[in-house]
């Protein structure tokens, strides 16, 4: 049953993962081989991933059945949430892309994806005929290289047929990656202001904004805290609060880090005080730290809220704050997401750019800089450094 709840878009569709499907004979397959039904099915519990068994095998025992069922629980637990549902998409359209043009979607041929990637790009892989960006083209061939590993296939994403033609496509559709609008500080006093500290859901949305900010989080981040450690399986961190701040102990693709937030300088914008203000009054002791609140805005739930629930407040907030107010209310909607609030501290945080690095979690300075959106770029000069 879907709970009730005042948030909106609280329910994405649900993707499953594509089975084998059944098509005319081979077009466009190297080796003209067609794998024999007994040779591999996909099984699948329900609302998990496929996890391969060879069909002529005898049944498992009792016992490694059990594992067998914690194995599929690890490959879940290999991959964020979104990234399956993402990859599951782009599998089915591959597979359904396939089925339309006459070809063998197993095994795996480099040049039906050399094809495949190529519609992708130009836009006739779908019924809109809308070209894809590069990235999308680049996060399908990860995705369809995950899908033949999962059936015991290998995609060579080397062959000529996809490297040279992904190479291409890079050179010609290629564009420097779109980024959201930095909320800058001034931006998030207005947009904390929109809110209502008279309700449950005005404080959690003011802890979320403010704890977003300074810990230049994800918005996956932000939701997956819990209040302490190992209390919820499907929590990707928590918080230990301290005298002097709060220190968040994540769980991300390159393993645990800890983001320590310091108190503000005014009471009004600290994060750690609209952290407690938010525990304290949302009664919140144990299990996901920022939680579903219905009634009207009263009444805390038990349900950790999403991600996607974040990237709202942000937008909400923002149009509401007026920030870019020489945009079209569409257009500001359109610049600002969870994202905004990571680019935001990487933006305005005026120490030695290891420490913004360290707090983002980044491996290289690089990185950081694309979130610097309005940086000093001119703070070295190095064409007066060369005296001209």
């Amino acid at each position: 049953m879907t709970s009730q709840s005042d948030e909106t878009g609280e329910n994405d569709p649900q993707h499953g993962s594509a089975q084998p499907q059944s098509t005319p004979a081979p077009v466009g397959n190297s080796s003209g081989k067609k794998p024999a039904e007994s040779e591999l099915v996909v099984g699948k519990l329900p609302g998990q991933l496929a996890w391969p068994i060879d069909k002529a095998s005898p049944a498992l025992p009792a016992h490694l059945e059990q594992l067998a069922d914690l194995a599929r629980e690890y490959v879940e637990a290999a991959s964020s949430p979104n990234t399956r549902r993402a990859y599951d998409s782009d599998w089915k359209q591959f597979c359904s892309w396939c089925r339309r043009q006459g070809l063998e979607h197993l095994p795996p041929d480099a040049q039906v994806v050399g094809l495949y990637i190529t519609a992708c790009a130009s836009g006739a892989a779908t019924g809109n005929r809308k070209p894809a960006a590069v990235s999308s083209v680049e996060r399908r061939l990860s995705a369809l290289s995950w899908h033949y590993r999962q059936l015991g296939e290998r995609l060579d994403r080397g062959d000529r047929h996809i490297a040279t033609v992904l190479d291409g496509i890079r050179n010609t559709h290629g564009r420097p990656p779109a980024q959201k609008e930095a909320v800058l500080p001034e931006d998030l006093i207005a947009m904390l202001e929109t809110l209502n500290r008279g309700t449950l859901r005005g404080l959690r949305d003011r802890a979320i904004l403010l704890i977003g900010f300074a810990g230049g989080l994800r918005r996956s981040e932000v939701v997956g805290l819990d209040v302490a450690d190992d209390q919820t399986e499907d929590g990707r961190g928590w918080i230990e609060m301290l005298e002097r701040g709060v220190v968040l102990t994540l769980r991300g693709k390159n393993g645990w880090r800890e983001v320590e937030i310091g108190r503000g300088s005014s009471d009004s914008t600290c994060p750690v005080i609209a952290l407690e203000t938010w525990l304290k009054l949302g009664r919140i002791a144990h299990g996901p730290l920022f939680r579903r609140v219905t009634g009207g805005g009263k009444t805390v739930g038990p349900e950790r809220l999403r991600d996607q629930e974040v990237a709202r407040l942000v937008k909400r907030t923002a149009v509401a704050a007026g920030v870019r107010g020489d945009l079209s209310e569409g257009d500001r909607a359109a610049k600002f997401a969870g994202h905004s609030l990571r680019a935001g501290l990487a933006s305005s945080a005026e120490v030695d750019e290891r420490y913004v690095q360290k707090q983002l979690g980044h491996v290289s300075a690089e990185m950081t800089r694309r979130y610097q959106r309005r940086r000093d770029r001119f703070r070295v000069n190095l064409t007066k450094a060369a005296r001209l």
